[in-house]
């Protein structure tokens, strides 16, 4: 007689972090990766990596990171992206063109707080963020 999957471990879908920091310290990156990982335990989500800039000048170079997140995107099976807020994805302009970019690749960008699902490509999980790990913007 089989089990049922339930009683199988069956890895969640894959997901992977990005975090953008304007003011770096560790221990804001350490809080930032540990709530981007509660949130993914609490959702039955695989969180393969976090991908991390270090506020760099969009303007005069691309972002070596979410360069590198695009990249893993293509690759099959991959769910979506996992951020703090969408703040994380830079200034308004270049945000709304990065989340513009991770739809076109196939995935979903899944926010711990903050925004809109407005078009069924953003998830939010606003209610994971009580409790001492406080996440802000930027």
């Amino acid at each position: 007689m089989e089990f049922l999957t339930e009683q199988h471990a069956v890895p969640g879908p894959v997901v992977y972090g990005y975090l953008r920091l304007t003011k770096p310290s560790a221990a804001r990156q350490a809080a930032l990766t540990e709530a981007l990982a509660e949130y993914c335990r609490q959702r039955e989500l695989l969180l393969d990596g976090v991908f991390t800039d270090q506020d760099l000048p969009e303007v005069t170079r691309p972002s070596a990171a979410f360069t590198a997140l695009l990249d893993v995107l293509a690759l099959p099976g991959i769910y979506g992206v996992v951020a703090p807020t969408v703040a994380h994805l830079g200034p308004q302009r270049l945000a709304s063109a990065r989340e513009k970019q991770i739809v076109e690749m196939g995935g979903r960008l899944l926010l711990l707080r903050g925004g809109s699902a407005g078009n069924g490509s953003r998830v939010e999980g606003a209610a994971l963020l009580e409790g001492n790990v406080g996440v802000s913007a930027g």
